[in-house]
């Protein structure tokens, strides 16, 4: 900052304004810092200012990328709200494993981080988060929601969204309704089971443990699901698959066992996909609010920073049903 300073012919004080932003500067001084920053490479030394001022202006995101491409969409809307708000990501990728998360979550502690995005694992209430409780870390809980609500966490509404989805299908007058249900452990497969069965409560009809079959979040597990499904004695007339990625496993078992999407089997998920109209037929899905769960994390986690004592929030943002033609109708 000093060489800096000096090729600059301005004070260090003034080159600390310029470069942090924390005063105005007129405009031709402005530039010779910055030529001057330029011919240098000058950087600041984030972990240096933060042993001063308390924060390095970084989040930390521990995320799952490879379980969902769900995902890669959730970190474009939270790197451009923080980065709207000054702050820089350092992300890691879980792996959806606890031992990677909580490695992962260490290391961005390790980095000085002022707060922290989990998406947790099925086992994070064991390992990961007592010890974000217990060491005061500002951090908010993205799209897997315990229900503890011992933090701040925002996510989709489960519950009902898919139990829409079963009333819509069961007003197009179908009574055996499958669920290719999500990964044991993680809430979101618990709350979608849910609604799967609201839905059939509301509409009159009874529950059949073997028309709810577990597919493991994945594609292969939720083809087979739907081929086990299509060999029972009364095979399901409709199907909901419970997230992106079994949805294209039970298109792919329905191919292959010749069964035709929208007339032999209707077939409607919970989670929206960018292909969805160029299928034929065009998918009927439940979309998530994607960006807005991405925006609302960042801002309940820079006012967690701003006040560590507030009450925790949990919020829960409606999806919205994107009705097409694999549910039936025309």
């Amino acid at each position: 900052m000093r060489e800096v300073a000096r090729l600059a012919g301005v004070s260090i004080t003034t080159v600390s304004h310029v470069v942090n932003g924390t005063r105005p500067v007129a405009e031709e001084t402005r530039q010779r810092v910055l030529d001057a920053v330029a011919r240098t490479g000058y950087t600041g030394n984030a972990i240096a200012r933060s042993l001063v001022t308390g924060g390095t202006r970084t989040l930390g995101v521990a995320i799952s990328l490879v379980a969902n491409p769900y995902f890669a969409e959730l970190m474009q809307a939270i790197e451009s709200e923080a980065s709207g708000a000054g702050f820089t990501l350092l992300l890691i990728d879980t792996h959806d494993e606890a031992e990677a998360e909580h490695a992962a979550v260490r290391a961005l502690r390790s980095r000085r981080v002022d707060g922290l995005l989990l998406t947790p694992s099925r086992r994070a209430s064991a390992a990961v988060l007592p010890e974000l409780r217990h060491l005061g870390v500002p951090t908010v809980l993205v799209d897997r929601l315990p229900a503890d609500g011992q933090f701040d966490q925002v996510g989709p509404e489960n519950v009902g969204s898919t139990a829409s989805l079963v009333t819509h299908l069961a007003e197009r007058g179908h009574r055996r309704i499958g669920l290719v249900s999500g990964a044991a452990g993680l809430t979101t497969s618990a709350e979608r089971t849910r609604g799967y069965l609201v839905g059939l409560h509301r509409a009159g009809l009874p529950s059949d443990e073997a028309l709810m079959i577990s597919g493991e979040s994945a594609v292969q597990p939720a083809a087979e699901a739907l081929r086990r499904m299509a060999a029972l004695s009364r095979p399901p007339t409709a199907v909901v698959a419970a997230n992106n990625n079994m949805l294209v496993g039970v298109l792919r078992a329905s191919r292959e066992l010749g069964i035709r999407v929208g007339e032999d089997l209707a077939v409607v998920c919970y989670d929206e996909v960018e292909w969805a109209e160029l299928v034929d037929p065009p998918l009927t899905t439940m979309a998530q609010p994607i960006a807005e769960i991405g925006r609302t994390a960042v801002r309940m986690l820079l006012a967690r920073i701003a006040d560590p004592r507030r009450p925790a929030r949990t919020i829960r943002l409606p999806a919205r049903l994107m009705h097409r033609r694999s549910c039936g109708c025309a």
